[in-house]
């Protein structure tokens, strides 16, 4: 395991914080910006030039640097936009041909309140980030930038706009407040809107994993309020009939008078949604379909899952409803689909008695209630769901999960697909970042420590090199459905052998469902002897026909979030090469606190800068914490 330092002072000093500047229309704000683990700014360690080059510190990577590196990618940040601001390139310039749209990213803001406390990262008040492509004149581009907090109920009920104070009052699912009610506290569902972003029947929403999205204006980043998606099939119209699938069985279920005991206490104590409506969504490029998935509030305290599945059209009318009764404990947070089915790995879960003791009593986060639960075998269950049961789907029963030979968690899909044969044997693709159970850790996520209210950045960098298969990697799952006799067989892949840690998989969108030959992917290079597996400072091309592998690594002392491709819009008629178009992602150099919007020529990913189109930089006052996930919205017209 790597020793990192304590939080106090050292010989060699850190990076020195950026002075806060307050919205142009308010009061100054006295409040300096804060990392989670942060309790006064340090001295500086380094300088940086307008180019991105580094002092020669940067060649004494050690564990002090690492560690406030560290820190410094959680940082708050208070200032909102309140007009667009046009980013300035320090390399390169918009390339001519570059789409015209927005790229939104979703992500946490505030870690810190005024009044003590501190929450983990996945419970930080949902801060939106745009950056809009247009046109300059002359042929140019330009991008203009705006961040605005979603105002969802809790960020209100927290936050003082005259005085521009923070007092933290819901403990959130991650985290445990120090200057707010412990006990008796059930405000635990805090809906905070940071997870991801997503543009569709012109319409912008900010999503988080358990509750309503929060519907934003595109063009002002305004809160307009939570949309009700899941109940009432947000935009109306004629309903599809729900179906219904359950794991069979009859008489008395003692587990439906148990859910019946709970949902009283989760619905009305802790103000639960009865649907909890995950972050990840899906879209169906070629039906034009808008695919979401949620999961009953209950079924974390259960020995079975209850999953629904919904798509809309354009216009947000319900066309199909379908509920799922899976007799396993399982988390949720991304899946896949195909032509033919809704495909779920089961990460399994269980409970934590003593966990669930203290966390109900105030003494731990709600979180602390569940545990990983590592598989008895060495087999993952991965659940192969009809998408469309009139279809005949072989005789295959759902209820019973393909076996697949590895046990793995899931983290995030890329993509999935599938083929069939002229005898009628169907193969399924899933193009994946997966961990191991041994790895992730619900408490531990991003190395944050509820006890002390800091972050450790051991806690993501303690496998070895050499364990790369227990840190999140991308594996290719290749299932074969047997017409025959509706049997199935299961095979999983390091995908083209990279052996680096990766997540966040993205394709190109154009090919969402479909078959598909580049994989992109946010990963670590491993240059850091004390950070060697995360944060992510590389972006990685994968050819999944070759068995190729590209990289482009930002500059030392930086780190990275999710790529997301935009295509050319050629797509928009017909498809092109399937790589043609452009990456997006944002450089976070912890070490000047600046932000970076970079955008990458696919094409030339692994001819190291030669890739880089145009590098373009953001306002220092407007430094933002690491984002999670974002989406690319080509302008339409309500755009111009």
């Amino acid at each position: 395991m790597i020793s990192f330092p304590p939080n106090s002072p050292s010989p060699t000093p850190a990076a020195k914080l950026p002075r806060h500047h307050h919205d142009h229309n308010k009061n100054s704000n006295r409040h300096v910006p804060k990392a989670i683990s942060i309790s006064s700014p340090p001295p500086t360690i380094t300088t940086t030039t307008t180019n991105h080059e580094t002092t020669p510190l940067d060649q004494n990577d050690d564990a002090v640097a690492a560690f406030w590196d560290y820190q410094f990618l959680f940082i708050s940040q208070r200032k909102e936009t309140t007009q667009p601001i046009t980013l300035l390139p320090v390399n390169g310039a918009v390339p001519p041909d570059f789409p015209k749209g927005t790229y939104y990213l979703a992500g946490p803001g505030l870690f810190s309140d005024d009044h003590g406390s501190t929450v983990h990262p996945l419970d930080g008040h949902g801060y939106l980030k745009s950056f809009h492509v247009a046109a300059a004149g002359e042929g140019n581009k330009e991008v203009q930038f705006m961040a605005k907090y979603v105002r969802t109920e809790a960020q209100m009920e927290e936050h003082e706009p005259e005085t521009d104070t923070w007092r933290f009052t819901h403990r959130g699912p991650f985290s445990l407040l120090k200057g707010g009610r412990r006990v008796g506290n059930t405000k635990v569902m805090k809906n905070v809107a940071n997870t991801s972003v997503l543009k569709w029947g012109r319409r912008l929403f900010c999503l988080w994993e358990g509750g309503d999205p929060y519907q934003i204006d595109h063009r002002s980043l305004d809160t307009v309020g939570r949309f009700g998606l899941i109940d009432d099939g947000g935009g109306g119209g004629e309903k599809k009939e729900k179906e219904s699938h359950d794991a069979g069985g009859g008489g008395v279920d003692l587990w439906d008078v148990a859910a019946g005991l709970l949902k009283p206490i989760l619905y009305g104590v802790f103000r639960m949604p009865p649907k909890r409506l995950l972050s990840h969504y899906k879209l169906d490029t070629k039906r034009d379909r808008l695919l979401t998935l949620s999961c009953n509030a209950e079924d974390m305290l259960m020995p079975r899952n209850n999953f629904t599945f919904y798509e809309y059209d354009s216009n947000f009318k319900l066309l199909q409803k379908q509920e799922f009764e899976i007799p396993d404990r399982l988390m949720i947070h991304d899946w896949a689909f195909t032509d033919t089915h809704y495909i779920l790995f089961g990460n399994r879960i269980k409970i934590d008695v003593l966990g669930a003791i203290q966390a109900v009593c105030g003494l731990s986060p709600m979180i602390s209630t569940l545990s990983v639960d590592p598989p008895s075998s060495s087999t993952s269950p991965i659940y192969l769901l009809p998408r469309f049961p009139e279809n005949d789907d072989g005789g295959r029963d759902w209820r019973v999960p393909v076996e697949a030979p590895a046990p793995m968690w899931l983290l995030h899909v890329g993509n999935a697909f599938q083929t069939v044969d002229e005898s009628g044997n169907a193969e399924i693709r899933v193009h994946a970042a997966t961990c191991s159970y041994q790895w992730f850790n619900f408490t531990k996520l991003f190395g944050y420590n509820w006890r002390s209210g800091k972050l450790d950045p051991s806690a993501m960098n303690f496998a070895k090199e050499s364990e790369y298969e227990l840190l999140p990697h991308l594996v290719e799952v290749t299932i074969n459905l047997h017409a025959a006799d509706s049997g199935s067989t299961c095979d999983v892949a390091p995908l083209n052998q990279w052996n680096k840690a990766t997540d966040f998989p993205i394709i190109n969108p154009a090919f969402s469902g479909d078959r598909h030959r580049y994989v992109y992917a946010a990963a670590c290079s491993g240059s850091r002897p004390t950070l060697p597996h995360f944060p992510f400072d590389t972006v990685v091309k994968m050819d999944v026909e070759e068995g190729s592998v590209a990289t482009w690594t930002a500059p030392r002392r930086t780190f990275i979030g999710e790529p997301i491709f935009v295509p050319k819009p050629q797509y928009s008629s017909g498809p092109g090469e399937e790589d043609d178009g452009y990456l997006l992602v944002v450089e976070y150099a912890v070490a000047i606190q600046k932000c970076y919007l970079v955008i990458l020529d696919p094409k030339r990913i692994g001819e190291g800068d030669d890739a880089i189109a145009a590098r373009l930089e953001v306002p220092r006052e407007l430094n933002f914490p690491l984002g999670f996930h974002g989406f690319w919205a080509p302008d339409d017209d309500d755009d111009l």
